[in-house]
């Protein structure tokens, strides 16, 4: 369970300040992909972060006993001028893999993430969708209760999006998803209930189609 209690969140501006949530208390319930729907502008990516409990907010607390991954769409945390290589071994050894384990986790992210020689180079020299592929088979390569996804699903070919959403569909087996998208296809074969964020408040959605609905009715 993810549970929020006066939770704020809000950006200083020139204007005052910008509220993404204000004094928001609700419960999300263990076990159910949750689906993360609200206009560009809302804030749906810093909500999917404080969920993941890796950006706090300005008041208020978020509390949950299960475990998260990075953002996967976002590409952050990697070393610029390691290798994709490299940035791999350095997160593998961060949480504790064995020798062996870190050069199957190597050879799985090498071959998901399609990268080829520059898999080899320098993370500074990736365009942000090779970044968020990167990130994407790496995450998968790790057990967590829930996976953070920011529209990594989009990038890439139409095989590779095909490849990706199938990885993800097995990998959710075991686990969870906290998903922001767009694609409202996608939010519907992945996901169980939603949540729509608008104006600084939040709706929750035991059916996902209720959410994708909601989200329709604010857009109009």
């Amino acid at each position: 369970m993810i549970r929020l209690h006066k939770v704020s969140k809000f950006f200083k501006t020139k204007t005052g300040k910008k509220y993404i949530l204000k004094d928001v208390s609700m419960e999300l319930p263990s076990n159910k992909n949750v689906a993360i729907l609200g206009r560009n502008g809302t804030g749906k990516s810093t909500i999917m972060r404080m969920l993941g409990q890796i950006e706090f907010p300005n008041k208020g607390d978020i509390t949950s006993d299960k475990s998260f991954s990075w953002p996967l769409g976002l590409g952050g945390g990697f070393v610029g001028n390691m290798t994709g290589r490299a940035n791999v071994k350095f997160v593998c050894r961060l949480y504790g893999k064995s020798a062996k384990e870190i050069d199957e986790v190597i050879n799985y992210v090498k071959e998901f993430s399609e990268l080829d020689d520059y898999f080899d180079m320098p993370i500074k020299t990736y365009s942000s969708g090779m970044r968020s592929r990167l990130s994407f088979g790496l995450s998968l390569s790790f057990d967590f209760d829930y996976l953070l996804i920011d529209e990594t699903l989009s990038v890439g070919d139409a095989n590779f999006r095909k490849k990706s959403k199938a990885a993800l569909l097995k990998k959710i087996e075991s686990c969870n998803v906290l998903l922001v998208s767009h694609d409202m296809g996608t939010l519907k074969d992945i996901c169980d209930c939603g949540i729509v964020v608008n104006n600084g408040e939040i709706q929750y959605f035991e059916d996902v189609n209720a959410a994708i609905s909601k989200y329709a009715e604010i857009n109009k």
